[in-house]
């Protein structure tokens, strides 16, 4: 028989201090996301369609570009926070570090990616 005092018992599962930030986090990114997909449905949906030099001149302009970016940057931020917390959930031992990393790396590697291309094509 193994005697735990109830600290052992709950060691590894508790709190780890970061739950109010997350929530905050998601909370904030998903309210910028309302305002933000309407708007780049609303602009992309203008030059859906279009030859491929009116989207380039299109995308020069400040307002669509501004808004593309900083809706995938948004939404890439938010999606890396969303899917940490699925593997957080369901994936335990050294595969859920390794798919953490790997999936904030991939995050920040497209995001990193949408913005440069639409700074390249807007300047």
């Amino acid at each position: 028989m193994r005697f735990l005092t109830d600290r052992k018992r709950a060691d590894g599962l508790g709190s780890a201090k970061t739950g109010t930030d997350h929530h905050w986090h998601m909370m904030v990114t998903s309210v910028a996301l309302v305002g933000l997909v309407p708007l780049f449905i609303f602009t992309f949906g203008a030059i859906l369609g279009s030859p491929y030099e009116d989207v380039i001149a299109y995308y020069r302009r400040p307002l669509p570009a501004i808004i593309a970016a900083l809706t995938l940057l948004v939404g890439f931020l938010h999606f890396r926070k969303g899917v940490q917390t699925l593997i957080e959930d369901y994936v335990h031992g050294f595969a859920r570090k390794a798919l953490i990393i790997g999936m904030i790396c991939l995050s920040y590697a497209a995001a990193a990616i949408a913005v440069f291309a639409i700074i390249r094509i807007a300047l």
